[in-house]
């Protein structure tokens, strides 16, 4: 494996099959109904499913938990839509295939069904039969499927066999995973309480998937492979109607917004490498095929098995004798920052291998109860993997990725974003200027013009992203020649332009400053674009301001000016803070006057709604504070009423909880909080892979802000840093839960690995494996960085099974006292778990901390002062019911905060429990 590297966007277009650009997406063709017709069906009971097998083509027609009979993890309930030749089941197989000397040929047991040719039953076994007819014309090998149990699983197995006199390799040999992941027709309350989502770890022989209800409620579903079936690949199975020509490999359930589509258990991909993967980036694992001698067999197979909860599946893998891979504080490791991955397998390890070579060291450390643990430490920069060997010869393979140092990686956004990207043409006739625009990295320019105008227009998340980002880096590490520049944008180019300066509709936000209209700017638009999409919106189209999405955009930029202008000494200097402040106040009350639609939903960024009530009132300004959260408790009183209040402009969304999560917390209505916060557990895993541990479900933005517009899984899109938000905030009031901190500080990390070793930051990575890199466009990156801005923070623990551990920082045990040193990107903010200790810097850096566990103090050594940080803001609080409260002796407080004056060496700082 090599470091990622950038391929010509023009070579994978001609690989990558693009959804037609562009429909919205929730008016996406839906599926015709059929008439319904009976599906003949066995049924089966096991010690913990009710299962049914379809007896005409034997692929699984339902498993439902016996604890809850009514739930399907298949899409049993669109049996009748689904019946026909074509779609593709769990039961199905697909292959590709080739003699000595000669091309892949492809097969496919759903394209058309012959009649099952039934086997004898062995004791423990529900159905056999071969299917070999089914799989085509043409096909070399001899195929049985077996449906078994296995103790309380049930297994899925294929025994191929070569009846020739010519080896056959398999370059293509993939399971179709079908699970109800389809939301379309469904409204909210039905898909949470019917719909699954899929997870997959692709780890080779430890790979699995994991299949969670939308509710984040119990039991999951577990598909763990039997010896000889790793998870090489997680291949996506077409749309029919969109696929390639010769393609067989196709379902014909439509993908869109409202259905990610189902995907192959790819136990051999090269026959793919060979062919449509040829000009992707690197993937997951080494492309293998196998060859089957004359007379040789083969068995493949995976077992489904139930998990009690989320939270539970790790232990039902070790209960499975599944290897186990825990990394912390996860698969995203700068290069100055400690890490671990602890291992628990009932095979010894043999040996731990880096790819590429010395890209990462993981050296032997003691044992922690039961679990083997291994330092990590990371040089280079990019994709990288563990491999690791059990005396089994199994292999299990960990992806990560290696960044800079965070605070450089952070820097480097900022002054790309400031530079590269900053726009400042007198003669643009939209006015866009000057700002941070969204940058084209392939063809390395800003992008001025698009089809889908708001990606050249600075609103909307595609168009807002660049300048999003941009401004929260600011936030923990302001830059005076940064600030300057975006003090100019929000004063120059906001307000006025994007935002209504003044009126009855003062503080509203426009959908874009670019527009279609090419009667007034005859021979501007590039003749390459298509500019007869809905997308090309006109300019009373780009004006509209009743799209509540755009607000907090607007409402961010203004508060993290206020922020900077009030904590530090001449750095902001068009206006005072209060300005600021006021323009963040009368950009919310618009959003609730001039998008109340919308503003229903919870918004991307709307935390900072949050912040904004709070430093109203702690700034005294009461009549501004009380009239703010009258209009928040009205939406939140709202969603109290609501069982899953996670509504959007879209049909499913990964992108409201988080602020719905921040309003009941703040208006006291925990449950529904604690419902939430299930929820994005379901759609947002813990796994041993940079790419998906922490990746919040996102598969249709591409659509809407990248230059590859195509459904498909994205990994780390926004929603990996926003809804790490709420997780944070629920651990921090039970750190008991350390699952939570777990997937958090995964879509914490995953956040920066979108900004490349310039600079600049994609919208997000494309997962399928045609491609396998970062989309060439900024987008809608931006919210994502205020996620990880907004939240990014060193954890110091002590994990009941693990020990003393920090997440974000570097942590030694110096005799009965634990010294952190932060590594996270602001060093501003401190949890001290044990202690319930939330520490916050709103000037300043944190260098180090001391923890006495056994007095419970805390020490700490704050950064030197600077020329515009003449002293340290420190908001002290503890989050944890119960927990001593924490104070500075003779420390002055201001506005809720301890002032402290920072010396010009390292000011240390001690707070005692009292």
């Amino acid at each position: 494996m090599h470091v990622l590297r950038t391929l010509p966007l023009v070579a994978l277009l001609a690989a990558v099959p693009l959804v037609p650009v562009l429909q919205p997406a929730w008016s996406q063709e839906k599926p015709v109904k059929k008439a319904a017709k009976p599906i003949p069906r066995t049924a089966y009971q096991t010690a913990v499913f009710r299962m049914e097998l379809r007896s005409d083509t034997g692929t699984l027609a339902r498993l439902s938990p016996n604890a809850e009979p009514a739930f399907d993890f298949v899409p049993g309930a669109r049996a009748a839509e689904r019946a026909e030749d074509g779609y593709v089941h769990l039961g199905d197989l697909n292959l590709r295939l080739r003699t000595p000397g000669g091309a892949w040929q492809d097969f496919a047991s759903s394209k058309k069904r012959a009649p099952l040719h039934k086997l004898a039953a062995r004791p423990g076994t529900l159905a056999a039969a071969d299917i070999t007819a089914s799989m085509g014309a043409g096909f070399p090998l001899k195929v049985e499927r077996r449906w078994a149990i296995e103790g309380k699983a049930v297994a899925l197995r294929f025994t191929l066999t070569n009846p020739g006199s010519t080896p056959i390799e398999i370059g293509g040999l993939g399971m179709p995973m079908v699970f109800d992941n389809i939301i379309t027709d469904r409204e909210l309350e039905t898909a949470h309480a019917q719909a699954s989502f899929v997870d997959p770890y692709i780890g080779r022989d430890a790979g699995y998937l994991q299949v969670t209800r939308l509710n984040g409620k119990g039991p999951a579903l577990l598909v763990i492979p039997e010896r000889g079936t790793p998870l090489e690949a997680y291949r996506p199975i077409a749309e029919a109607r969109h696929a390639k020509p010769g393609d067989i490999f196709t379902d014909r359930s439509p993908r869109g917004q409202t259905s990610e589509g189902f995907y192959d258990w790819t136990v051999a991909s090269k026959g793919f490498a060979d062919k449509e993967w040829k000009n992707a980036g690197e993937q997951w694992n080494t492309p293998t095929s196998i060859t089957l001698a004359p007379g040789e067999t083969r068995t493949i197979g995976v077992r489904l098995v139930q998990a009690p909860s989320i939270r539970g599946i790790e232990n039902t893998l070790v209960q499975q004798a599944r290897p186990v891979a825990v990394g912390i504080p996860g698969y995203v490791v700068p290069t100055d920052m400690d890490a671990s991955l602890f291992l628990k397998s009932s095979q010894p390890v043999i040996k731990v291998e880096s790819e590429p070579a010395g890209a990462l060291t993981a050296t032997p450390a003691a044992p922690v109860n039961g679990w083997a643990r291994y330092a990590v430490r990371a040089s280079g920069w990019g994709r990288a993997r563990l491999t690791i060997t059990y005396a089994d010869n199994s292999v299990q393979t960990v992806s990560y990725f290696i960044t800079k140092p965070l605070e450089q990686a952070v820097a480097d956004l900022g002054r790309f974003s400031t530079t590269r990207q900053w726009y400042d043409d007198k003669a643009d006739p939209f006015r866009r200027g000057p700002s941070v625009m969204s940058y084209d990295r392939e063809a390395n320019r800003i992008v001025t013009q698009d089809a889908r105008v708001w990606i050249a227009g600075l609103s909307d998340e595609g168009g807002a992203g660049a300048w999003v980002a941009a401004m929260m880096k600011q936030l923990d590490n302001p830059v005076p020649e940064e600030v300057a520049k975006l003090e100019r944008m929000v004063n120059e180019t906001v307000v006025g332009k994007l935002q209504v300066a003044s009126g009855p509709q003062a503080g509203a936000v426009k959908k874009s400053l670019f527009y279609y209209e090419p009667g007034q700017h005859p021979g501007y638009y590039e003749e390459s674009l298509n500019w007869k999409n809905w997308t090309a919106w006109t300019k009373k189209q780009s004006d509209d301001l009743g799209r509540s999405y755009n607000y907090p955009h607007v409402a961010a930029g203004h508060w993290v000016l206020y922020r900077l202008a009030r904590n530090h000494t001449g750095l902001v200097k068009t206006h005072d803070w209060r300005w600021y402040l006021e323009r963040a106040y009368q950009t919310t009350v618009a959003m609730m006057r001039d998008a109340p639609h919308y503003a229903q939903f919870g918004q991307m960024e709307g935390d900072v709604f949050v912040d904004i009530l709070k430093d109203l009132k702690r700034e005294g300004m009461a009549p501004e504070a009380a009239e703010m959260e009258r209009l928040m408790k009205g939406r939140a009183d709202h969603w109290k009423t609501l069982p899953y209040p996670f509504g959007s402009e879209m049909a499913w969304d990964s992108t409201g909880q988080p602020e719905v999560y921040a309003w009941m917390r703040y208006f006291g209505h925990q449950p529904q909080a604690d419902e939430t916060r299930e929820v994005i557990l379901a759609y947002d895993p813990a796994v041993p892979h940079w790419g998906y541990n922490g990746n919040a479900r996102r598969y249709w933005d591409f659509l809407y802000g990248g230059k590859v517009p195509r459904i498909e899984r994205q990994i780390h899109h926004y929603g990996s840093t926003l809804n790490a938000v709420p997780l944070f905030d629920a651990f921090r009031a039970n750190p008991k839960d350390t699952h939570l901190l777990r997937v958090a500080y995964g879509g914490l990390m995953g956040g920066i690995t979108n900004i490349d070793r310039e600079g600049f930051s994609s919208a997000a990575f494309h997962s399928y494996p045609d491609m396998m890199q970062w989309d060439a466009y900024t987008g809608d990156y931006g919210m994502g960085f205020f996620g990880h801005a907004y939240a990014t923070a060193t954890y110091l623990v002590n994990d009941p099974t693990f020990g003393w551990l920090a997440y974000g920082g570097n942590l030694k045990q110096q005799g009965g006292t634990l010294h952190v040193e932060p590594k996270d990107s602001a060093r501003t903010r401190l949890f001290v778990a044990p202690a319930g200790l939330w520490l916050t810097l709103e000037a300043g850096k944190i260098d180090a901390a001391d923890y006495d566990p056994a007095s419970g103090q805390v020490t700490l050594t704050l950064s030197s002062k600077e020329r515009f940080t003449p002293a340290a803001r420190l908001l002290v609080e503890t989050t944890v019911a119960g927990a001593r409260s924490y104070a500075i002796d003779g420390a002055t407080v201001e506005r809720g905060a301890y002032t402290i004056p920072l010396a010009g060496s390292g000011t240390r700082v001690t707070l005692t429990p009292r």
